[in-house]
């Protein structure tokens, strides 16, 4: 237990995480190859937000290595800014339902390109990481 009282859940071990950081470098490969922009977050490093394909390594025991879409900040900030004025889900406004299409679009084209590439790569969990793709082996 920390002394928040509550209990973080455990990291992987050390070589773990190594072969997590390999197979993020050869999806980075993989998708610069394809055209895609794409870069890193180191351990422990905050998100960049830069447009493209962010490839971070979640050091958790069920963590793995994950692709996450990040659009420019205009689109997001409309997004968001959408949301902040309150909506009705039934009745999206064109600032989310044109984000989330991006998003869903840009997953799908990061699944394909991956899977072609020879990785097995599916769609993570949607509560814990939104519209990421975890990678979790690469066979050429």
């Amino acid at each position: 237990m920390t002394e928040h009282g509550f209990d973080l859940p455990p990291k992987a071990p050390p070589d773990v995480i190594a072969q997590r950081d390999a197979l993020a470098d050869e999806a980075c490969r993989a998708l610069a190859q394809a055209g895609i922009p794409v870069y890193r977050v180191g351990l422990g490093a905050e998100p960049e937000g830069r447009p493209g394909a962010e490839v971070h390594v979640d050091p958790l025991v069920i963590g793995g290595v994950l692709v996450e879409w990040n659009t420019e900040a205009e689109l997001a900030t409309d997004a968001v800014n959408a949301l902040a004025g309150g909506v009705d889900p039934s009745d999206l406004p064109y600032a989310i339902r044109h984000y989330e299409t991006v998003q869903v679009c840009m997953r799908d084209a990061l699944l394909g390109i991956l899977a072609s590439a020879g990785f097995q790569a599916e769609k993570a969990d949607g509560h814990t990481y939104g519209t990421a793709v975890f990678v979790e082996g690469f066979q050429p």
